[in-house]
């Protein structure tokens, strides 16, 4: 019955239209289903090897009929008599695990062999980087060393020609410590020097302070540290006065200002760092601080006076060290013994004048008329009108400023042209360079007195963000600023021959090839004028800032320096 059911069930497919095939996937169990498509998948596996391979059992040419079976070496195995499958099978296994293991030992080695390259090339490339930086600081140092030496030559200028500002004598004052300037006799406390200043100036005179205290890298830090202490509290006193003038709350209370004055008052060394202990510890604890703001001023006090009295243990030094140098020169002594004697009886000078004082020795002595020398005896009617004589004669003579008042206006519409444009990343350069002048400018005329131009330089300094820099600095830790160009601006109102530019020409320096001297010469009656500077190439792009040109009387010369591109 069950036949005849199947039978018709194929008669019925068949009309119907499927294959055989169809009919034998529609009848079969699933185990059938499973075996057939193992069945199949192998089939497929075997196809895809003999494809790559490009032989077939039928086609090779071997002439193989199992050509796509396993390869068994039986003749080898025969000669070592093994003839059971599974050692052979096993022989296999273990000669394809023994290639395995072969070929990772040779992957490891070439794992090794390219850490080790690795190494070595990072090896060399942080020597390389250490070679580059210790020649960037090098270079950064020379550079320092010429901003240093450029601020202390604009202070002597600015001494010479009377217009010193605060920062010229607190430089001078070292200068004259250690017995390089005339300025010993004008010595005083160095915090005096900022008596009567105002805020502005108190401000240019922080910031003055703040270039010193990072350029100077001799024994001065200490003092440059002492001093911006002092001036940021006399700002802080500026700024309180200010703030009380203007009817404002900033600020501390004078009558608390004035308590705390009286609590630093006579308080020695010792005592000062034993408060300035004691507040600091105080703050620490934040519980028992109440008023913040006072214990903050009250400790700016402390430091403030602790700066004061180093630099008054300072100046007594100095004044003694001078007082015995010259004591020294005034006297020539025998023998060691002598000079060991001086010593011992070395006396300080401001000692001394205070027991003088003390004595009466400052009070004048009271003399009869018979005592004094009649000559010496001076009538103050007299005296007033000799001073009026001479008063009107002064007043009588020409003025030098109206023999020059055409070319000062001229002069300061120069000054004017070459300021115009000045960034705060540019500086003033006013150091000339001593030179050799041509001996046939003194043979001029009268009317044309030999004499050197006017000029307005600026020095353009800035961060140059190279790859190096990129690597090693970033905003809030930028690189030191470097000089990145000039800008040269001289002034030739009175040229007698007016149809001849004026030339320049860059020397190298024979000492340091870091930089050069750039030497300007127009013809008389003005003389050559030199000023030294950076040596490095030039950027003649107009895009990039250049300019070499000569109108209105004016010679400018501006340029950068080119950027070289950081290559590892």
């Amino acid at each position: 019955m069950k036949t005849n059911k199947l039978l018709s069930f194929t008669l019925n497919m068949s009309a119907l239209g499927m294959k055989t095939e169809d009919i034998t996937k529609a009848l079969e169990t699933p185990e059938e289903k499973r075996l057939r498509r193992l069945a199949k998948k192998a089939a497929k596996e075997t196809k895809r090897k003999l494809k790559l391979i490009g032989y077939t059992n039928e086609d090779n040419p071997f002439n193989d009929p199992e050509f796509d079976k396993p390869f068994i070496w039986w003749k080898k195995y025969e000669a070592l008599g093994i003839k059971n499958i599974d050692e052979i099978h096993a022989d296999i296994e273990r000669i394809r695990q023994s290639n395995i293991d072969e070929l990772e030992k040779i992957r490891k080695r070439r794992q090794e062999r390219e850490k080790e390259r690795e190494e070595r090339t990072k090896e060399m490339e942080a020597r390389r980087r250490d070679e580059e930086a210790g020649k960037f600081r090098s270079w950064v140092d020379g550079e320092e060393q010429f901003l240093f030496k450029q601020a202390k030559l604009r202070s002597e200028v600015r001494m010479k020609e009377g217009r010193a500002k605060p920062i010229d004598w607190l430089v001078a004052y070292i200068n004259a410590s250690g017995n390089e300037s005339e300025y010993q006799e004008h010595l005083v406390e160095p915090y005096r020097y900022l008596n009567g200043l105002r805020l502005s100036d108190m401000e240019d005179l922080q910031e003055d302070i703040r270039v010193y205290k990072q350029l100077d890298s001799t024994d001065n830090l200490e003092y440059w540290k002492d001093l911006e202490i002092i001036v940021q509290d006399e700002l802080l006193k500026l700024k309180c006065y200010q703030a009380s003038k203007n009817q404002k709350d900033d600020g501390i209370n004078p009558s608390v200002a004035k308590e705390q004055n009286k609590i630093l008052t006579d308080k020695t060394p010792s005592q000062l760092v034993a408060l300035q202990a004691a507040i600091e510890k105080k703050m620490a604890n934040h519980h028992e601080v109440i008023d913040i703001s006072y214990w903050e001023n009250l400790l700016a006090k402390v430091k403030a006076h602790m700066a004061r009295a180093r630099l008054r243990d300072r100046h007594k030094e100095i004044l003694r060290k001078m007082s015995k140098q010259e004591v020294h020169n005034q006297s020539q002594p025998e023998s060691m013994s002598d000079e060991n004697d001086q010593e011992d009886d070395y006396v300080d000078p401001l000692e001394a004048c205070i027991e003088e004082y003390q004595r009466g020795g400052y009070s004048p002595t009271l003399l009869n008329k018979k005592d004094v020398d009649s000559s010496l005896i001076i009538n103050p009617d007299e005296d007033l009108r000799n001073l009026d004589i001479k008063r009107q004669m002064v007043l009588s003579q020409p003025s030098k400023l109206d023999k020059t008042s055409t070319a000062t206006a001229a002069e300061l519409q120069f000054e004017k042209e070459a300021r115009r444009g000045m960034g705060s990343d540019e500086g003033i350069l006013r150091i000339e360079e001593n030179i050799v002048q041509d001996p046939s400018i003194a043979s001029w005329s009268e009317k044309y007195r030999p004499r050197k131009p006017r000029y307005f330089n600026r020095v353009h300094t800035g961060f140059e963000w190279n790859k190096y820099n990129q690597t090693h600095y970033d905003i809030d830790n930028p690189p030191p600023k470097i000089v990145q160009g000039y800008k040269f601006n001289i002034f030739y109102p009175d040229l007698i021959d007016k149809s001849k530019t004026p030339t320049y020409t860059v020397t190298p320096c024979a000492d340091n090839k870091d930089f050069a001297i750039i030497k300007f010469k127009a013809g008389p009656p003005y003389e050559d004028i030199a000023f030294k500077i950076v040596n490095r190439e030039w950027n003649y792009s107009y895009k990039s800032g250049f300019r070499r040109q000569f109108s209105n009387n004016i010679l400018q010369l501006w340029f950068h320096f080119k950027r070289y591109r950081y290559r590892r």
